[in-house]
């Protein structure tokens, strides 16, 4: 890779850890800790949150008709996103020990913990965890599709496109041939070098 591009790595990482730390004293201010994975808030925070909850029959007056008839479409997407589920998650089990590709933990990817907060009604909960599993499942779909990626095609496209998987950046540039060849095995060895994320 190219020193420039090293530069601007560090430079990344640099900033990843920043925002940790903002995290980290956002948590505080927001009076709750993680205790194995386990969102635990202080006693006060909680009862905060209760005294903030929109009751369930407020909340349905407020929302518009056409919301609540949209719904039934929103949720249907609940059976490819389980089915993309199911396949990714085969596909990985049974391709990435034979391409000695570091497994994906989905863990790492799905979060469903806002229906902890007490300031949320029954519905809005139910809401959370839904988005939650679904954009968690695209995060984790997108971090096994992207490990697939660096493996086959490390190559970046000719044009910017957004919304890039962080592996991207260390991709060969689109035309040049021999850094494919070169840095091929070399993305292929990191990847198996990984420990799995399990």
């Amino acid at each position: 890779m190219p020193e420039t591009l090293e530069k601007l790595h560090e430079k990344l990482n640099a900033i990843e850890e920043e925002i940790e730390a903002e995290w980290a004293t956002r948590r505080a201010a927001m009076a709750y800790r993680l205790e194995h994975n386990r969102v635990v808030f202080e006693q006060s925070a909680r009862e905060a949150q209760r005294r903030a909850r929109v009751n369930l029959w407020i909340f349905l007056k407020r929302t518009r008709p056409m919301v609540v008839l949209t719904s039934p479409v929103i949720y249907s997407l609940i059976i490819p996103f389980i089915v993309l589920d199911i396949f990714i998650t085969i596909y990985q089990a049974i391709c990435f020990p034979i391409y000695r590709i570091a497994k994906v933990k989905r863990a790492d990817h799905i979060a469903i913990d806002r229906q902890h907060l007490a300031y949320l009604n029954a519905l809005q909960k139910l809401n959370c965890v839904y988005c939650g599993y679904g954009n968690g499942l695209l995060s984790y779909v997108s971090e096994v599709a992207a490990r697939t990626e660096q493996f086959w095609c490390p190559i970046k496209h000719a044009r910017r496109l957004h919304g890039q998987h962080a592996r991207y950046l260390d991709f060969v540039d689109y035309g040049d041939p021999e850094a494919f060849n070169a840095q091929t095995v070399r993305l292929r060895n990191a990847l198996r070098q990984m420990k799995d994320d399990r």
